[in-house]
């Protein structure tokens, strides 16, 4: 991490922002939002998969979906790897899900460094600015208040720069694959997102067109096919798709992707912190150097402490055993049948 932040040892020079134009081609509504018609209608059927619970389950029943009606073969399933703050292994789980169901895997990366280096980025860019807003109203630059650099509920900025930028660019490239069709590829991006999740995500639609990411040359039709889903169906198709999940649910976590993320509660940054003590060290260095705590009102070394204590108390974590999670919601018969399933057709990930 020490090499990245030193790339932004200096404050990086500001962006001029332009106003974006919809293409007047890109429709305001969808033109359907049943399944069969969504897929039938997509030159690209485009899923994202983090290596979660959520988008494994909604990658396994689209592509079931799409298996009856003959789509297979445009399906393309996408993971933005973030790099170490990602749970180990989370690329080739997600690699792995797709290899088994049958289709395309494509992986993405932001350049210009992690989470941690760009929040160390983000904070001397706001600091600049808030220096530069306090000179030209005469005030002390040095007295300046800088806004908080590190990712919120307000500020998803993570999300923006590390998955969907760089999930866009690869939407230029299927275009591209395609040729010219003499009208808009229509690309249809399938995301995990449930509504049980949050009340922000209970507020989104099942289908709606993605504006920002349509233009002359593509239309993005955005499908949540697991929205109305709760932690119990989402198990049930794990079950049922025999398809491996994350060993990081058998630990306890109730997330996946970062494995300290912002937005997670704190029983699960907390677990984080127990079971990555090196990682959660890093968070604390540059909380100290940006002048903020990682989560709003709880700091990542008060995050330690509690995980410090819970070791001190039950003794370090003992690896659970496999399908821990699962055998929760399906029972132990269902559970044992699934984890032969998964051997079955095993890849050592670890190697």
């Amino acid at each position: 991490m020490s090499a990245q932040l030193a790339l932004f040892a200096e404050a990086p020079a500001p962006k001029k922002t332009r106003l974006r134009r919809v293409h007047p081609s890109v429709p305001e509504v969808p033109a359907t939002t049943i399944p069969s018609a969504l897929l039938r209608a997509a030159d690209w059927i485009l899923l994202n998969s983090s290596g979660g619970k959520d988008s494994q389950a909604m990658a396994s029943h689209v592509c079931a979906l799409a298996a009856k009606l003959g789509l297979l073969h445009r399906i393309v399933v996408v993971h933005a790897d973030l790099g170490d703050i990602e749970w180990a292994n989370t690329r080739k789980l997600a690699e792995e899900q797709a290899r088994r169901l049958g289709v395309r895997f494509e992986v993405v990366k932001a350049e210009g460094g992690d989470l941690l280096a760009r929040t160390v980025a983000r904070f001397f860019k706001l600091k600049a600015k808030a220096e530069t807003e306090a000179r030209e109203q005469g005030l002390d630059p040095a007295a300046a208040k800088v806004a908080p650099a590190w990712p919120s509920s307000s500020a998803r900025w993570c999300t923006s720069d590390l998955k969907r930028g760089p999930i866009r660019k690869l939407m230029t490239r299927l275009v591209n694959e395609r040729g010219d069709l003499g009208r808009p590829v229509r690309i249809l991006n399938c995301l995990g997102q449930r509504a049980a999740e949050s009340a922000p995500r209970a507020k989104l639609a099942a289908v709606e067109i993605d504006r920002p990411a349509s233009n002359g040359k593509r239309h993005v039709t955005t499908w949540r096919p697991v929205h109305g889903w709760s932690d119990v169906e989402v198990w049930k198709e794990i079950a049922r798709s025999g398809l491996p999940y994350h060993e990081a649910y058998d630990w306890g976590m109730s997330r996946l992707s970062c494995s300290f993320c912002v937005l997670g509660c704190e029983a699960d940054v907390v677990l984080a912190a127990r079971l990555r003590p090196k990682k959660a060290d890093e968070f604390v260095a540059v909380e100290k150097k940006v002048g903020a705590d990682f989560k709003h009102g709880l700091s990542m070394a008060q995050i330690i402490e509690r995980a410090r204590a819970l070791d001190a108390e039950h003794g370090e974590l003992q690896r659970p055993p496999h399908g821990t999670a699962l055998s929760r919601y399906v029972g132990k018969k269902a559970t044992r049948e699934y984890l032969a399933r998964v051997e079955r057709g095993r890849l050592d990930l670890a190697a």
